[in-house]
């Protein structure tokens, strides 16, 4: 049982809850998220309405309740407009505080080499012939950043295949998907068998590709273990040992660059370390192969700046902060590139090892999530 109360003169409602908890909402807001069919589109929920829409002096002259209901009147339009108390409780925003910089969404779940035994990995096949199981490997993406398909087929291609799971391809100047093995005069540091530090891909790209994908089909080299490592805890961890070297990671823009190939020239400038205005913690750049000079940062900052620089690499070095894995053929990895930084060990000249990688985007796989969710399938948490 809900008790609603009307307070300033109908410009605000209090709403407590069964365990007393109380929520306090303006009527401009209430009338804003209105859901009725004059307002809202009955077949995609958009507004048919804009702000200026809604007169100026908004307020809520009466209300009443039925069940889980509540039906609140406004002038000076004379509109009823039912809502749903579970919905609105939901969406409360009273009591909203000022997050410490770097918080990250309860959907996420920070990590270390600790995961090494529990990967998110779901068999390729399943996945494509069952929504409860995408829906389930997806779930687990989100919340650590990257996850492993097995049991694929070793075709030229197949990584596209991975992609049309949750979204679309994102082509760059690489193509549709790229080739990742041994060149004699390579393009890119990815084309040798040295070993690569933790990054993130394409930092010189705005946007940067948010997701990426790489797909193994031949693997018998001595090494090339590939390693992942959770740029989010990497950030908090530089935070809490020094909130100053953190806050000039996200404070000052670095520049990043890449210009490997004729008719190509790439250039970005975004923090290493990026907040939304409330201090979430929204995307790591790390990639100190594209990392171009740094000019952003006032001469006196310069020196805490590279202080910092330096001891971020450091904590994404750490190995107590990798997981680290090889792939078989016909098997893949996926990682969220705006916050899971990928590695490769050094590996042999002899044997082979090809992998395929390609781009695409999270909007794509967080709406095909959502909207497995919304369907009701039950995930395993």
């Amino acid at each position: 049982m809900y008790t609603v109360k009307l307070t300033n003169n109908g410009n605000e409602i209090a709403i407590t809850d069964q365990s007393g908890k109380s929520s306090r909402f303006h009527a401009i807001w209430l009338r804003d998220n209105a859901w009725d069919p004059k307002t809202r589109a009955p077949g995609n929920g958009q507004r048919l309405i804009t702000l200026h829409d809604i007169p100026n002096g908004t307020h809520i002259e009466s209300f009443s309740i039925f069940n889980t209901k509540l039906t609140l009147r406004f002038m000076p339009e004379g509109k009823t407009v039912d809502y749903d108390f579970d919905w609105l409780m939901k969406h409360s925003y009273d009591g909203s505080q000022e997050n410490y910089p770097g918080w990250i969404s309860s959907a996420l779940e920070p990590w270390n080499a600790n995961l090494s035994d529990s990967v998110p990995t779901a068999d390729l096949g399943k996945a494509q012939a069952s929504k409860s199981t995408l829906q389930n490997w997806l779930h687990q993406v989100r919340k650590y950043g990257f996850g492993k398909l097995t049991n694929g087929p070793t075709d030229t291609g197949t990584l596209l295949q991975v992609a049309k799971l949750f979204g679309y391809v994102r082509e760059t100047n690489y193509g549709n998907f790229f080739e990742v093995r041994t060149e004699v005069n390579p393009t890119n540091l990815a084309y040798t068998s040295l070993g690569l530090q933790a990054h993130t891909d394409n930092p010189y790209r705005d946007p940067v590709p948010t997701l990426q994908i790489l797909y193994c089909l031949e693997n018998s080299a001595e090494g090339g273990e590939n390693m992942v490592v959770d740029g989010f805890h990497a950030a908090q961890r530089l935070r809490d040992e020094n909130p100053d070297w953190f806050d000039v990671l996200t404070k000052y823009c670095a520049k990043f660059e890449y210009s490997g190939e004729e008719g190509v020239c790439l250039q970005s400038r975004r923090p290493m370390i990026e907040l939304a205005p409330d201090g979430e913690l929204v995307s790591i750049r790390f990639n100190s192969r594209s990392t171009a000079a740094v000019t952003d940062v006032p001469f006196e900052h310069m020196e805490t700046y590279y202080a910092a620089y330096r001891r971020f690499g450091e904590i994404i070095d750490d190995p107590e902060m990798e997981v680290t894995f090889k792939l078989s053929p016909g098997e893949c990895f996926i990682v969220d590139n705006t916050r899971v930084l990928h590695a490769r060990k050094g590996y042999s000249g002899s044997g082979s090892r090809w992998l395929q990688g390609c781009y695409a985007d999270k909007d794509g796989l967080l709406s095909t999530l959502n909207a497995l969710e919304y369907k009701g399938l039950k995930v395993k948490q």
